[in-house]
């Protein structure tokens, strides 16, 4: 087998490990309602069972990219997967909401030690051209887990019936998890002993870590839009401004003493990388919150069974996928470019989606937003993966899983807060106008103004991506002046 061949085969390992993490952020959703029916769960339970995984999630990816920048990240890959295979396991087979919650915080900690490791593969991987071809591929193949979630999870319930549907969401991970363990042992490479570094974990910076990243994604992540929503858990908010400060010193201090701090905070000193990371940021707080909204109101606006609800969003997953593998190989040519043609394409929908369900009729809606979803997925095709590119490109190899994990995180903290708003907005909505207005109308007004709170997301995004736009063109006059 020619080198070149083993590659592109530890490549598709990685990125099917990244689309089963991620489809499993988006398929659970069209299960709550038979979970609340199978298992008796309450709205509490049934909010950790959802929030707990991106929470578990998000706190391991960090200390897990670094331990794989320094270690191996085969290793890494093979626990991670032991963890979400198993822990997916024992979910199908809860008979208890307590059970279920347990071993989906853990399945969240099995993903995120396996993630970072997909990203410091590729990093290490490709170069150049290729990289941009990898990353765009990488892009198509999220993209597609990220809108075929809902439909799977429904189709999922609609053959495995009301009762023990919910179950084969979890089970079916278990042949996925198999054969990517069988791929790892197989096709990513091990780390020569030579080039691994004395394991140093910063103790006290991943405890303060996680304080912030808790303090900050706890209110985000269990706020319903419901009136029973406790308002003191918002001071959360006050011990994260005090942890992160308190990290930003440790960290700053570690690194003085020449020791190897969780995050090198250099990172956020290169332009590329910290631009990359508010556009994703905000990107993924707008465009994840979206299909939520979507297959809610899709459910209980509109009446659809989660199986048609599901299928809606397919064209958006269709249309990415192509023009992720097309930017991906256009991105060395076109740059920064790409990401505000996508933004402003993903904006445009939006808004599209917001006025129809203002002014047209109300049976013409799974139509229009099934096709203003396909013209959406080509926006974001355009902007997810040459973000990605982007954002590591001067980034060194050696330090790929840690600044892909950082990368992540900032999207799963944009995702917690953009779902909390647009919840809140929706139920707000249904809960202020009953009684008031025409029940039939109640539902569209509270589709509109959640679509138009993550449209606003997506709009900061967009200036963000306009002024790296801006940023790189000067860069590159001064260049080319410097080169006169």
């Amino acid at each position: 087998m020619s080198l070149e061949t083993h590659k592109w085969r530890a490549y598709w390992v990685g990125v099917s490990i990244a689309a089963v993490t991620i489809l499993d952020m988006t398929k659970v959703n069209t299960a709550l309602p038979a979970l609340e029916t199978a298992l008796g769960a309450s709205s509490t339970e049934l909010q950790i069972i959802v929030a707990g995984y991106v929470l578990t999630f998000g706190l391991a990816l960090v200390p897990a990219g670094r331990i794989g920048d320094q270690r191996s990240r085969k290793t890494l890959f093979l626990v991670g997967l032991i963890v979400y295979t198993g822990m997916s396991m024992v979910a199908g087979f809860a008979g208890d909401p307590t059970t279920l919650l347990i071993a989906r915080l853990l399945q969240g900690v099995g993903a995120g030690i396996q993630m970072p490791q997909v990203l410091g593969t590729v990093q290490e991987l490709f170069q150049g051209k290729e990289r941009g071809k990898a990353f765009g591929l990488f892009g198509a193949t999220v993209g597609l887990a990220t809108a075929f979630g809902p439909g799977l999870g429904g189709l999922a319930i609609e053959l495995g019936g009301p009762v023990d549907g919910w179950r084969w969401i979890f089970w079916m991970n278990l042949p996925l998890g198999l054969l990517l363990i069988l791929g790892v042992i197989l096709f990513i490479p091990a780390a020569p002993k030579k080039q691994r570094e004395t394991l140093s974990l910063d103790p006290i910076g991943v405890l303060l870590f996680a304080v912030t990243v808790i303090a900050l994604m706890w209110p985000f992540l269990f706020t319903t839009g419901s009136a029973e929503d406790d308002p003191t858990r918002w001071w959360l908010l006050v011990v994260f401004a005090v942890a992160l400060a308190a990290f930003i010193w440790w960290e700053s201090r570690y690194a003085r003493r020449g020791r190897a701090p969780l995050v090198p905070l250099a990172l956020f000193r290169k332009r590329s990388f910290r631009n990359g990371l508010m556009v994703g940021t905000l990107y993924f707080a707008g465009l994840p919150p979206m299909f939520l909204l979507i297959t809610i109101f899709m459910q209980q606006g509109l009446g659809l069974s989660a199986l048609i609800a599901g299928l809606i969003t397919t064209g958006f997953a269709l249309s990415s996928a192509y023009a992720s593998w097309w930017a991906g190989a256009r991105i060395n040519a076109m740059g920064a470019k790409l990401i505000v043609v996508g933004m402003i394409i993903v904006l445009s929908i939006m808004v599209s989606m917001a006025a129809a369900a203002s002014f047209l009729p109300h049976a013409w809606i799974p139509w229009i937003v099934a096709g203003l979803l396909f013209v959406g997925g080509i926006g974001g095709g355009l902007v997810v993966s040459p973000n990605q590119t982007l954002l590591l490109e001067d980034v060194a190899v050696r330090e790929g899983g840690l600044a892909g994990s950082v990368a992540q995180l900032g999207q799963r903290i944009g995702n917690a807060i953009g779902t909390a708003v647009a919840l809140s907005i929706y139920y707000a909505t249904l809960s202020r106008e009953a009684g008031a207005v025409p029940a039939d109308q109640v539902p569209f007004d509270a589709l509109r103004l959640g679509l138009v709170a993550v449209a606003l997301l997506i709009a900061l995004a967009l200036i963000v991506a306009v002024v790296d736009l801006r940023g790189r063109g000067d860069a590159h006059d001064l260049i080319a002046r410097a080169s006169e």
